[in-house]
């Protein structure tokens, strides 16, 4: 085996291996998020709060785990197999996925001031209709999950909060915010921060629905609360991790570089070995007129040509059956039809 040839065996081996181990990792995906759909009681015990919108999050997971097992599937046989089909589309898709991050990319860096208004549009949005339809409270949901993350409390400021007439109750006019607004570490009570688990966790029985009053969890907004505004705490978070996610970006795009160049070459070795295994002169004919394929111009003693006819170099004096003494090697030019006389 030459050089060359171990080259694209490695190469072969490789890509079912890398192939091999997304699939798992896109089974492992969809297998969590059919968890979170099933049982969301024991995934909420397990991380500890419930503010995300669990069932969007799961339909979400599953069908991200059941596509990377999908183009894990394509390139796992289309290496193994060597299937010229499989491998073109192994390698449309992922040339499918890196332009599309590459123009997500562009479109973020160049529209980004655009964006920064249209998040802070929909943000400011979800806060003035905080609660005011019972049965829909998804995006209410998700802000106050990232206001607990970010340890943060409205946009610009609480203040964000206290044009909500549901949060300032109809007998005080004292102004309050949303559980998720506040700080457990600071103030060193588990009562707030127990009250605002079990709220959040009675919505999630099998028959539990979104009341107006009941699941709605506020604190004193002269209590213990994060008193700086979530769009500056998105801005230190991504400074603090600019580098790390444009090291996770490069890492990926050229993750997905190699393997589609490797895909390539492999695909090249299907497209040179299926001509490689048909056998000239096949097919009845002979490609070198008054030679046979082998070289040796048919029987010794008789050359055909291309019409079929055969002529006797050697004439009619008893000579027919003898052989001229070429060595082993058959003449390299021409031979004449005839030898004269």
């Amino acid at each position: 085996m030459s050089a060359q040839e171990s080259c694209l065996s490695l190469i072969k081996y490789f890509l079912f291996v890398f192939n091999l181990f997304f699939f798992v990792l896109g089974s492992l995906i969809f297998c969590f998020g059919i968890w979170i759909l099933i049982d969301r009681t024991s995934f909420v015990s397990f991380v500890g709060l419930s503010f995300v919108p669990l069932q969007t999050w799961s339909k979400i997971l599953a069908i991200s785990g059941i596509l990377t097992m999908g183009l894990a599937l394509l390139g796992c046989v289309g290496a193994l197999r060597e299937l010229r089909c499989l491998l073109g589309l192994y390698f449309g898709m992922l040339l499918l996925l890196f332009a599309t991050q590459i123009t997500l990319g562009i479109l973020i860096s160049t529209q980004r001031i655009r964006l920064e208004r249209r998040v802070q549009d929909l943000v400011l949005e979800t806060i003035r209709n905080y609660r005011s339809n019972p049965e829909e409270t998804a995006a209410e949901e998700s802000w106050d999950y990232a206001q607990f993350q970010l340890r943060c409390c409205g946009w610009h400021s609480p203040q964000d909060w206290f044009q909500v007439l549901i949060l300032r109750g109809n007998e005080s006019e004292a102004h309050r915010v949303p559980c998720s607004c506040y700080n457990s570490s600071a103030a060193n009570d588990s009562a707030t921060f127990d009250k605002v688990f079990f709220s959040q966790l009675s919505r999630l029985g099998p028959r539990a629905r979104p009341r107006h009053s009941a699941d709605l969890c506020v604190v004193p907004a002269n209590d213990h609360i994060y008193h700086e505004g979530c769009a500056q705490s998105l801005r230190k978070w991504l400074h603090n991790n600019l580098i790390s996610i444009v090291g996770i970006c490069l890492g990926i795009g050229l993750l997905e570089v190699s393997v589609m160049v490797l895909s390539l070459q492999l695909q090249c070795k299907a497209l040179r070995r299926k001509p490689e295994q048909q056998v000239p002169g096949a097919d009845g004919s002979n490609p070198t007129p008054g030679l046979s394929a082998d070289g040796s111009g048919g029987r010794c003693g008789v050359l055909s040509s291309s019409s079929g006819r055969s002529s006797t170099p050697w004439g009619s004096r008893g000579m027919a059956g003898a052989c001229p003494n070429w060595g082993g090697k058959a003449p390299q030019s021409k031979l004449p039809m005839a030898l004269g006389p």
